[in-house]
């Protein structure tokens, strides 16, 4: 089920620019520490979230990113994974603040990278079908919706992201992380 409402999103309605900011790396320490609950109607959530869609637009092969992985121990993350070969089902370009799964089922393995994990991608397993519920910057806005498949993914990434989890916490083991062959 697509929210409509979510679809219709545009960064258009955060009222200001974004600026491209630096990605952090590990083991920078912002990346392994839980962040604090946003107001998302504050000016500088706002601000924020129209920064890291400007930073994941202009990132080669990004498909979503969240604040802490632009120095900001917050819980707000951007993602869209519309152009992705991966995709099917999809709600477009968004942001959320204070995110969180609902639901999960149909866990899967697949293989993960990470702009703050550079040099390495890892075999992680998650779940393909979800409910998740957030906030928009600007209105405050709350949405519940469902999503599946590669955006359910990218989802809980960067969930995980805002709650302190690196997809290399995630990865069954030493085997099951491999040194990235392709940079982007």
């Amino acid at each position: 089920m697509i929210d409509e409402r979510l679809r219709a999103w545009s960064e258009d309605e955060l009222g200001v620019a974004g600026v491209v900011l630096d990605v952090v790396r590990a083991p920078a320490g912002v990346l392994s520490h839980d962040g604090a609950r946003v107001d998302p109607t504050a000016p500088e959530t706002v601000q924020l979230a129209a920064d890291l869609v400007a930073t994941m637009r202009v990132s080669p092969g990004c498909v979503g990113l969240a604040a802490p992985q632009v120095g900001a121990g917050v819980k707000v993350f951007c993602v869209d994974v519309s152009a992705h070969p991966k995709t099917r089902d999809h709600h477009g370009t968004f942001v959320l603040c204070n995110a969180e799964v609902v639901e999960a089922s149909r866990n899967e393995k697949a293989r993960e990278g990470c702009m703050s994990v550079p040099d390495f991608t890892g075999d992680v397993k998650r779940a393909t079908r979800l409910v998740v519920t957030g906030e928009l910057p600007g209105t405050g806005e709350r949405v519940t919706f469902e999503t599946n498949a590669f955006e359910a993914r990218a989802l809980q990434h960067e969930i995980d992201h805002c709650d302190g989890l690196l997809f290399l916490d995630r990865a069954a083991g030493a085997h099951a992380i491999h040194a990235r062959k392709t940079y982007l």
